[in-house]
């Protein structure tokens, strides 16, 4: 068996790693580990853990696109909250999952 530690892993801008078999106690640990500032994505599904690290470009069409929702909601009275990049977990079905934005 290979270990490695998560500071040897790079993930380049616009690249993804998908790992199997990874247990919902490890994708907490790993979670926990990178910590809340960081420019990767995580997403986790019944043992798939996949990490991406997304393009500046990717970045600025999130912002556009959350500045429409935004007005759009304004538009319509609705009451919103943004959230930002908050991991949302759901340990029952072993799937968690961070957006780039959320209202």
């Amino acid at each position: 068996m290979v270990t490695l530690q998560l500071k040897q892993i790079r993930v380049p801008a616009g690249q993804r790693i998908i790992l199997e078999d990874v247990s919902w106690q490890v994708f907490e640990a790993i979670l926990n580990e990178l910590g809340e500032h960081r420019g990767s994505r995580l997403a986790y599904s019944q043992g798939t853990l996949e990490i991406m690290a997304p393009l500046p470009e990717h970045e600025r069409t999130k912002v556009i696109i959350g500045d429409l929702v935004k007005a759009l909601l304004d538009e319509l009275n609705l009451n919103w909250e943004s959230l930002g990049s908050t991991t949302f977990k759901r340990k029952d079905t072993s799937v968690g999952i961070e957006p780039d934005d959320c209202f």
